[in-house]
């Protein structure tokens, strides 16, 4: 996540603003940097990539967040007083020991071992979390739109906390989550999102200004998997980045919600419900799109600078087929997820390498690096492709 480094002298200042601003990460230490100089502080995902004055100066820095352990002990508390200690400890490491927020949700996996105290840690951890609506257990994601199935365990309502029977009317999985300084609308429950990648939507935003930078203009950018639209709105959200945009995805609630999104972040019309791939604005090709179509079409081919790769289960499978989306008349550059077996990943790197074109030359080869666990044996990786022109750079 986030950090800003900030020169121990200036520690309380800096807490200060942050916290005027409400940028201040909820339930995560302040920690020190390993020199000791400086104090790293975590920001919210909300937070804005532009920080307000008297923050600006301060180095913006990638580090794994530090949860503070006295709201793990506020929970663990909770939980030991609704099951009792012995309980709890019976269990040890069972118990959910991450969650993920989604605005007022709370998003928890839940091991089979202790599926069955799931009320109880809905209480405890709504009883931790005053600021949280609903509790959801994630029993992973189904199908080709990848939609999570989600439970819901646990609800507030005022003051009270109701861990059965919950009434439909406090059980909305529709919210507007705060990222990079936009609020995206999205419902897990119908379209796929997670909090946990703005780390990439971020390592995504430094790659093309680095391709802007080469290209000496703005992008014209793809992103045929693009759900209710991550992604762009951190590319929107820098000043001069983008100047076309094709946002396609092959479930319509996506969609629906994207076109939300783009109404907010554009300040433009966009349909009210999911409508075909279409050109909606002179730069925007935005609507429902099968992705492997898209190449096959001469209006949409071989026009794009920046090309992300969203589909992490078929990413390596899918590549060859859209590769022919970008622009090789000019440098490009594919940004892409795959989820790969960690005993498999040279061999997927030497797949994703055979299936793309010349390389730009001085940049290095495409190499899937591993971002975390999908599973005891599965890793979520990332990776870059810097493209060269059709008659230039090196395999």
């Amino acid at each position: 996540m986030r950090h800003i480094s900030v020169p121990n002298p200036q520690v309380e200042q800096a807490l200060g603003l942050i916290r005027e601003h409400d940028l201040l990460a909820p339930s995560m230490h302040v920690f020190p940097t390993e020199d000791g100089k400086s104090r790293l502080i975590p920001l919210d995902f909300g937070a804005p990539l532009s920080l307000p004055d008297g923050l600006a100066d301060f180095d913006i820095v990638e580090h794994e967040g530090k949860p503070d352990e006295r709201v793990d002990s506020d929970w663990w508390t909770h939980l030991s007083g609704l099951l009792g200690e012995e309980t709890v400890e019976r269990h040890g490491e069972a118990w959910p020991s991450s969650h993920e927020f989604f605005g007022d949700m709370m998003i928890v996996r839940l091991d089979e071992e202790v599926a069955g105290y799931s009320q109880q840690i809905a209480s405890a951890k709504l009883q931790s979390h005053p600021h949280i609506r609903l509790v959801l257990s994630d029993r992973g994601v189904l199908g080709e739109l990848r939609i999570r199935d989600l439970t819901p365990i646990g609800a507030r309502r005022g003051d009270e906390i109701i861990s059965e029977n919950i009434p439909d009317d406090i059980t909305s999985t529709r919210v507007m989550v705060r990222e990079s300084g936009r609020s995206i609308l999205c419902d897990p429950t119908r379209a796929y999102f997670s909090t946990k990648l703005q780390s990439e939507r971020l390592e995504s935003l430094a790659l093309a200004k680095e391709l802007r930078s080469l290209l000496g203009r703005p992008l014209r950018v793809c992103d045929p998997f693009c759900g209710v639209g991550p992604a762009l709105a951190t590319l929107l959200g820098e000043p001069g980045l983008v100047s076309e945009a094709l946002a396609s995805d092959l479930n319509p609630d996506a969609v629906e919600m994207l076109f939300d999104n783009l109404r907010r972040w554009d300040r433009r019309d966009y349909p009210s419900h999911p409508t075909p791939l279409s050109q909606v604005h002179p730069d925007r090709l935005v609507g429902v799109a099968d992705a492997t179509s898209l190449p096959l079409d001469p209006q949409i081919s071989g026009k794009w600078d920046l090309l992300l790769v969203n589909l992490p289960h078929r990413t390596i499978e899918l590549l060859p087929s859209l590769v022919p989306l970008l622009d090789t008349q000019s440098p490009g550059l594919i940004r892409g997820r795959a989820i790969v077996a960690e005993s498999e990943i040279d061999a997927a790197n030497t797949t994703i390498r055979s299936a793309l074109p010349n390389r730009l030359e001085g940049t290095p080869e495409p190499t899937l690096r591993i971002k975390r666990d999908y599973s005891s044996t599965l890793r979520l990786c990332s990776f870059e492709a810097w493209i060269a022109t059709t008659s230039e750079g090196e395999q």
